[in-house]
């Protein structure tokens, strides 16, 4: 769930400064998509380590 969550909060953050840039469609999709798939990443090895912890 940590993961879904990151990638929804990535693709707003990502969106929301692209128009913040004032971009386009493009553009605005762009930012979304790579910054959910940083912010996914990301998540994923903090999930990982939790796991690895408990």
């Amino acid at each position: 769930m940590i993961v879904y969550a990151a990638l929804v909060i990535g693709a707003l953050v990502g969106g929301l400064r692209a128009r913040a840039r004032k971009g386009n469609r493009l553009d605005i999709a762009q930012y979304a998509g790579v910054y959910a798939i940083i912010f996914g990443v990301i998540a994923m090895f903090i999930t990982i380590a939790l796991n690895r912890m408990i």
